[in-house]
């Protein structure tokens, strides 16, 4: 049973079909945006509360749909390289 489910693993990575190589990468860029919110501290600041998390999401995204569009990309671009630059590197 085991060997039959490494030989069925081995498969999958190495399946080129479009839609699965499609698929592999948009779960990379979910589990690395969720890494974000990791490094960001917010699901300790906001005790794991998806609502909260959402909403300041939304929040962000409504920002980016005004007319302070530029100068809020401007901040958080700074902010965001000064905590790549000081975040701890995680094994």
């Amino acid at each position: 049973m085991q060997a039959r489910n490494r030989l069925q693993a081995k498969r999958a990575l190495h399946d080129t079909r479009a839609w699965q190589v499609k698929r592999r990468e948009r779960t990379r860029q979910l589990i690395e945006l969720g890494g974000l919110i990791a490094k960001a501290d917010l699901i300790e600041l906001t005790g794991d509360d998806r609502g909260v998390i959402l909403g300041l999401l939304v929040e962000a995204a409504a920002t980016l749909r005004s007319e302070a569009r530029e100068r809020q990309l401007t901040l958080w671009r700074r902010r965001g390289k000064r905590a790549f630059e000081t975040a701890p590197i995680e094994a």
